[in-house]
């Protein structure tokens, strides 16, 4: 989100057009779409228990009810996976990759940059 979205003060504003919509979505079999839904879903149910919070309450890093925690690490653990990205992987660096996916999404086939090694063996 640091990347694409835009500001409003020093909060984050959100946009459908320029921070949901274009995120590249990761190619997914028909059961790693159910898992992924499945724990979205597991993150909704635990944020519908506290009727009364607000979201600023219920992320708020200090009283963040464990439960909530717990699905979205749950979550957060399956679209890492997904991506294959490794557990161990900054935010800097999967930002990086995600913006070179965005890029390939959206650039015509004929502008793509070849991978590196494809570009050494063609010299060799």
């Amino acid at each position: 989100m640091r990347a694409v979205c835009g500001r409003l003060r020093t909060d984050y504003r959100y946009s459908k057009d320029i921070v949901y919509n274009n995120f590249p979505w990761a190619d997914a079999t028909d059961d790693q779409k159910a898992t992924i839904e499945k724990l979205a879903q597991t993150v909704l149910d635990a944020r519908a228990k506290f009727p009364e919070s607000s979201l600023a309450d219920l992320y708020d890093p200090i009283t963040m009810p464990p439960e909530l925690l717990k699905a979205h690490q749950a979550l957060d653990r399956a679209v890492m996976k997904l991506y294959g990205f490794a557990k161990d992987k900054t935010e800097a660096t999967i930002v990086a990759a995600l913006m070179e996916m965005y890029q390939k999404l959206t650039m015509p086939p004929t502008l793509i940059p070849e991978p590196r090694t494809k570009r050494l063996a063609k010299r060799l």
